[in-house]
């Protein structure tokens, strides 16, 4: 995916705005740590080109692994149920639950190492063939950016008509 974790993690935080309300975490902020976490596994492509030198697939490092994600889930839904001051453990919460959509969103047609670090064994739903120059041309012909597409213009809509609601 190139374009739709921005967007998707902001869905993520509309879809779970009402659930998280009664946790106490001011809206924009909780909106945020949505946004962050659906990108936030792409933070390691800092990596990947200024100290790597693209020797590694992004995907092999450990903010791509599911286990890593999962554990933060994990960890920050027992802090939200058990804590008696919730708004940070939501914040923990919506954040870990958008970098798993970004593991999924990934999957569809970018390998995401789904038992790292016990398995580097490569999962990903579709293939995108190298037909075209520069590499990226790859994916946005492919028909899987119509599904980014799709993402980005829910994200679009969902916020008009929120700012239209709020009018």
């Amino acid at each position: 995916m190139f374009i739709a974790h921005l967007p998707a993690g902001y869905i993520c935080g509309k879809n779970l705005q009402q659930m998280f309300a009664k946790a106490g975490a001011p809206v924009k902020i909780f909106m945020l740590a949505a946004i962050v976490g659906g990108i936030a596994p792409d933070l390691d492509m800092f990596y990947f080109y200024l100290i790597d030198n693209r020797q590694t697939h992004h995907h092999m490092y450990w903010p791509h692994y599911p286990s890593v994600w999962l554990a933060l889930l994990a960890v920050s839904g027992a802090w939200l149920y058990f804590a008696k001051q919730k708004s940070n453990a939501a914040l923990a919460c919506v954040f870990s639950i958008s970098g798993c959509i970004h593991l999924l969103l990934d999957t569809v047609v970018g390998d995401v190492f789904w038992l790292a670090p016990i398995s580097f064994q490569p999962f990903s739903f579709f293939t995108v063939p190298s037909v075209y120059k520069p590499w990226w041309l790859n994916f946005v012909l492919h028909w899987s950016f119509l599904l980014e597409l799709f993402i980005v213009f829910s994200a679009v809509f969902i916020f008009r008509r929120n700012r239209t609601a709020a009018s």
